[in-house]
């Protein structure tokens, strides 16, 4: 490796810097996690079909908005890389081209979903209880209309992360999730419109981030960005190169976790409420290793945009240790209140049980587990490695958890525990592959192949 790598400059990053970077990210996803749990927390009082039908939609919504995100990270990368590089007028040229591909791939999911909502949900779910589908065509219709200006937010605060700025898509995201409460409490409980308030406020929400945190790249030039409807070929390679294999490997995640979620609902009411309420906390319960994650595409990006990539490996366990420092404090405060936490979606007491498991069961492998498996598959992405992870994502998934997952929960007989223990051994498989990865050098190959 050491024959790849070049002498190195002064550091890129601060520890002051490091800093600054993730911590508005932890905050902005505790406000994303906050805001599906204003959704199902609000509709709760209206029933479990309600909150199941929320989950439901949602679940499946992932699948989509994984593909923007994944949009958003090639670009995020690329443009950090440029960054790296003081190459400003291809930084502009990256932007511009980011934002034509996702928009046109946004409107056209959008298009997709809204003329197919009803058979979209039959052909995942099949038979369900009516009620529950009622509630599901409702919430997937008005979450379908937002999906271009979620796609629109993600890729500008992606660019702003580039360049070290994750403030200001903190602040925007912060008014979202105070714009998406009011709206609820006024749709849901001042004009008794159930499901269909939540997903009206959520869609109000993202127009407004999204018309927002476009102006404000646009009027703060913070990251030069150069508009046009003109495909340009190398550029737009440049961006799929990493984006295409990170959107196959989140696709055929969440497609795995759809196939899952049918499972799930296979085991009744019951199981859907107790999956989406623990679903929902154990996103808070991994908060500060996604928070880092997405800190990792700016640091190492930058990185391997100056060569620098004994730097990158050096960034990548200092942020991983800082990943499971967090991600044990946050657990063993949340350990002691996840009854109290069950507590406040009005489950019954079957449901409430199962779901102060699977909490439990969540936390104990996050603070084991979670940051190898999820933190450094960004720093690889970020230096292009981009097909090793893809692989090593997609097979664990097939072979672990969703192979196992039928095994355990249905010939094992651990029903909706066996699904998330299948999971957690998933996690298991892709530490090993990314941490022996990182460690042998060969990411360093692939670091400057993409950037010119």
């Amino acid at each position: 490796m050491s024959d790849k790598i070049r002498k190195e400059k002064p550091e890129l990053f601060s520890g002051k810097q490091l800093q600054q970077l993730i911590f508005p990210l932890v905050i902005e996803q505790i406000l994303a996690v906050f805001m599906g749990m204003a959704d199902t927390i609000m509709v709760a009082s209206n029933g479990e079909a309600a909150v199941s039908g929320i989950s439901l939609v949602d679940t499946f919504s992932l699948l989509l908005i994984g593909l923007f995100a994944a949009m958003a990270a090639g670009g995020s990368v690329v443009t950090a890389q440029y960054i790296g590089r003081k190459d400003e007028a291809n930084v502009a040229k990256a932007s511009g081209q980011l934002f034509l591909a996702i928009g046109s791939l946004s409107i056209f999911l959008m298009t997709v979903t809204l003329l197919f909502n009803s058979s979209i949900l039959r052909l995942i779910y099949g038979a369900i209880d009516p009620e529950v589908m009622k509630n599901a065509k409702i919430y997937f219709y008005l979450s379908s209309l937002s999906y271009p200006f979620l796609a629109f937010y993600n890729s500008a605060a992606a660019l702003f992360r580039s360049r070290g700025n994750s403030k200001m898509p903190m602040q925007v995201s912060l008014v979202a999730n105070l714009l998406n409460i009011a709206g609820n409490a006024l749709f849901i409980y001042g004009f008794n419109m159930s499901v269909a308030g939540a997903g009206l406020s959520t869609l109000i929400s993202r127009i407004m981030s999204a018309l927002t945190i476009l102006y404000l790249l646009r009027s703060r030039s913070f990251v030069p960005v150069e508009f046009t409807f003109r495909p340009d070929k190398t550029m737009l390679h440049r961006i799929l190169y990493i984006g295409i294999p990170n959107g196959l490997e989140n696709s055929i995640f969440q497609l795995g976790k759809l196939l899952l979620s049918s499972l799930t609902a296979s085991f009744g009411t019951t199981a859907i409420a107790a999956n989406a309420v623990a679903s929902t906390v154990a996103n808070m319960e991994t908060i500060p290793a996604s928070a880092i994650g997405i800190a990792m595409v700016t640091v190492v990006g930058q990185c391997v945009g100056a060569r620098e990539l004994k730097q990158a490996r050096r960034y990548m366990g200092k942020m991983l240790k800082t990943a499971y420092i967090w991600i044990f404090v946050l657990n063993l405060i949340l350990i002691p209140l996840l009854n109290p936490i069950s507590s406040i979606f009005r489950l019954s007491g079957e449901t409430s049980s199962l779901a102060v498991k699977l909490m439990l069961y969540h936390s104990i492998c996050c603070m084991l587990v979670h940051p190898l498996a999820f933190c450094l598959a960004n720093g690889l992405r970020a230096a292009n490695d981009v097909r090793f992870t893809m692989t090593v994502s997609v097979c664990s998934m097939w072979i672990c958890r969703i192979v196992l997952a039928y095994v355990l929960s249905l010939y094992a007989g651990l029903g909706l525990m066996g699904i998330w223990i299948a999971m957690t051994i998933d996690w298991l498989v892709r530490a090993i592959f990314f941490v022996t990865r990182v460690l042998n050098g060969k990411w360093c190959r692939y670091a400057h192949r993409n950037i010119g």
